[in-house]
């Protein structure tokens, strides 16, 4: 086989390949669609629904109870029909309730939130047998008489705070197993039950659960020792779950609501819709800027970047990852950095062709020698995703779960797939110097010789941040502007009808009429929109706001948005946000440390991004932008990004150490250094900044909240790359020698 039928080939596969991903993430397999965009599990932010997070009222609650409890909310969840929700544990007291497509917001906080009610009443003339479970032959009773009427009439036996506990069991009887439910009570119900139990002997005595008959077992004699089993033609899995159903109704466990979040499905369909939109803008200026620089190689990425984003879609769907508002965000984030890769081997293949080369050797040692930037600056972007997996919650962590799945398949699809894509245009005939671009001519430049400039610049945009911080707790009485996650309390973001425009005063005095509490309200004009913030509201207070505003205004509750944290979540949420960037941080340092052997590498790289972090911090305090439950995942993309880019420098400062030549100096290294990686630089930089700044444009308020600074700290990480991390190495090198030089 001669090169260019070769070359055929590795085209046709790709072709072959691309249109199957194509297809797949488009349309799916199978009568499920399996793998395609459309099967993609939406979190609330997209599909609208309710999120609510309970915390026990008794401190310590066992295990058991816990799992009980979650049990009796997930039966609870189950029965309104809501099948498509979660139920999750959180730490040791704490359950989260997500119900996507959920309308009656305040009707399900509430009836979720109610402590189980279990009785055992006397069946006879109270209940009757209407029929069977078609599956399991079950009998299905229904009540004879109200529930009013029968407690009148005395025939309520016990309740739940006379059940100590309930649990599966079994016995053989020749050969045969009989599946049953061992029952026991405590003192108080004792006496009771022995009462009835010696008064009813072959009658039976239904089990009353949330107003629903779950079991009539029928007395077969006296039980007097507070002790019995309750037997019939149970399977393994029916008699643990009635044991668990007599449990879950005698839980002394009482719920309080420690936050929710109500999104309204329309909000949640923008919200989509502008996103993508945003996406499609920034992939396409993406394509067109790799085509125009790189050429024949640009076009291998574009091709290379095309199956990378199926399968995105693929992964998402058959891994059934739920996707968030900020999951999408980072979907979009990690396109702009999926090029990266793909930008550091184009400028070492132009590299190489520029010292004369040939295309063949340039494009194979172009692979060979970028590998060690992309792989040490990929691994330590994924270590800030998987610390804010482990750390985060809810949509931060939908967030890491994408930036993680990104960065693996960005390496797969540059490292494997580009360079066969490549290798099959180069075959067929694009082998000339010319298909492959020129190599960005720069005048050697004293980046160094700078330092106390850049140094300047740096301290005067920290100060001006640190006046912000202080401006805004002297007018705002606090540094930043925190969010609802920092700081507690109820935020409603109302859509009005377009013919309703409603002042900031006017909105004011609504809250106050109809609840009685002062809010800041802030319009979102570009959406005809505004947010209420007050303190903590409760479930009566949240109901009441939202039927004065339907009343008044004529909004539509589907386009109310609501969240409600207490001032306990808040507070956690604030350690948290600095311990996972300590920890990422940390992490990273090591694994710098480790890969080049020398600390001063790793040190220079963590000042370079606490410099970063600190100016980000300055964008939130001058340009007052809400720092909520996104700020950290922002925080700790930025940490990703500007280690990322400057380990592509570093790199470039060991492999230069390794050739240096004798009269070079270490000042003359970085100097080269930072010449020879400064267009991968300013071209990654400048990919990454069109995925975001179309979701600046084109995005919603909530996605808007989280880009700009994200676009503050891509431009800040680029700067420091350049011109910060080269300079504090040499400063650094001094007291940490390199291993190199032995």
């Amino acid at each position: 086989m001669n090169h260019k039928t070769k070359g055929f080939v590795r085209l046709f596969l790709t072709l072959v390949v691309g249109a199957a991903v194509l297809f797949t993430s488009l349309w799916g397999i199978g009568a499920k669609k399996k793998g395609s965009a459309e099967g993609i599990r939406l979190g609330l932010d997209l599909a609208g629904g309710v999120s609510i997070t309970y915390e026990t009222v008794k401190e310590d609650p066992t295990d058991e109870e816990m799992e009980d409890t979650r049990y009796k909310l997930r039966k609870r969840v189950d029965d309104s029909g809501m099948t498509e929700a979660e139920v999750y544990r959180e730490g040791d007291n704490r359950i989260n309730v997500d119900i996507p497509g959920a309308t009656d917001a305040e009707a399900t906080l509430k009836e979720l939130g109610r402590v189980g009610e279990i009785f055992f009443i006397l069946g006879t003339d109270n209940i009757e047998m209407i029929g069977q479970e078609e599956e399991t032959g079950a009998p299905v009773y229904a009540f004879t008489k109200s529930w009013e009427e029968i407690k009148a009439a005395g025939d309520i036996i016990l309740d739940g705070t006379d059940i100590q506990g309930a649990d599966p069991g079994w016995y053989q009887e020749y050969n045969i197993t009989h599946n049953i439910v061992s029952l026991t009570l405590k003192e108080t119900g004792k006496a009771k039950f022995a009462t009835a139990t010696t008064a009813h002997v072959g009658e039976p005595i239904a089990i009353v659960y949330d107003g629903e008959i779950v079991s009539a077992p029928v007395v077969q004699e006296p039980l007097v020792d507070g002790k019995a089993q309750i037997s019939g033609n149970f399977t393994a899995e029916e008699a643990s779950s009635l044991a668990t159903t007599i449990r879950v109704g005698a839980l002394p466990l009482e719920l309080k609501e420690l936050r929710s979040n109500v999104v309204g499905a329309n909000l949640g369909a923008e919200a989509i819709n502008t996103s993508l939109m945003a996406g499609l803008i920034g992939v396409i200026l993406v394509f067109v800027f790799m085509a125009i620089r790189y050429r024949v190689a640009g076009v291998a990425a574009d091709m290379a970047l095309a199956i990378y984003i199926g399968l995105m879609v693929i992964c998402l769907n058959l891994l059934e990852i739920t996707l968030t508002l900020s999951g999408l965000a980072g979907i979009i984030l990690s396109i702009g950095m999926a090029v990266d890769a793909n930008v550091i081997i184009f400028s070492r293949i132009q590299e190489e062709i520029g010292v004369g080369k040939t295309v063949a050797t340039s494009v194979k040692l172009g692979f060979s020698k970028a590998f060690s930037a992309i792989f040490d600056g990929n691994i330590t972007t994924l270590i800030a995703a998987i610390v804010l997996y482990i750390m985060g919650s809810g949509t931060v962590k939908g967030f890491a779960t994408t930036l993680a799945l990104g960065i693996i398949l960005s390496m797969f699809t540059a490292l494997f797939v580009t360079r066969f894509i490549l290798y099959g245009l180069y075959e067929v005939g694009f082998d000339k110097e010319k298909h492959y671009g020129q190599v960005a001519k720069y005048k050697e430049f004293a980046f160094v010789k700078h330092g106390k400039k850049y140094a300047f610049i740096s301290i005067a945009v920290i100060l001006i941040g640190v006046a912000g911080m202080a401006f805004g707790k002297f007018s705002k009485g606090e540094i930043l502007a925190y969010g609802l996650d920092f700081k507690g309390g109820t935020a409603m973001t109302v859509k009005f009808p377009e013919t309703v425009e409603p002042s900031i005063a006017e909105l004011e005095k609504a809250v106050k009429t109809a609840i009685n509490e002062d809010a800041v309200v802030n319009l979102v004009n570009d959406e005809n929109a505004a947010t209420l913030k007050t303190t903590e509201l409760s479930e009566d207070e949240r109901n009441t706001l939202v039927n004065y505003l339907v009343t008044t205004y004529g909004v539509s509750e589907a386009e109310i948005e609501m969240q409600s944290i207490s001032g306990t979540v808040s507070g956690e949420m604030k350690k948290d946000a600095i311990l996972a960037v300590t920890v990422a941080t940390v992490c990273m340092l090591i694994y710098i440390w480790f890969r080049f052997s020398n600390l001063a590498f790793a040190a220079s790289a963590v000042i370079a991004l606490l410099h970063d972090v600190l100016i980000v911090l300055a964008v939130y305090a001058v340009g007052r932008i809400g720092v909520g439950n996104t700020f950290i995942a922002c925080m700790l993309t930025i940490v990703g990004y500007s280690i990322n880019a400057t380990i592509v420098v570093f790199d470039r400062i060991r492999e230069n150490i390794k050739e240096r030549l004798k009269k070079e100096t270490y000042l003359d290294i970085v100097n080269k250094s930072i010449v020879q990686t400064f267009s991968r630089n300013i071209y990654t930089s400048l990919t990454t900044f069109f995925m975001v700044a179309a979701l600046v444009i084109f995005g919603v308020s909530a996605i808007r909240e989280f880009a700009i600074p994200l676009m503050a700290g891509i431009i800040c990480g680029g700067y420091s790359s350049i011109c910060i991390t080269g300079l504090l190495w040499l400063k650094l090198r001094e007291k940490f020698p390199e291993e190199e030089e032995e």
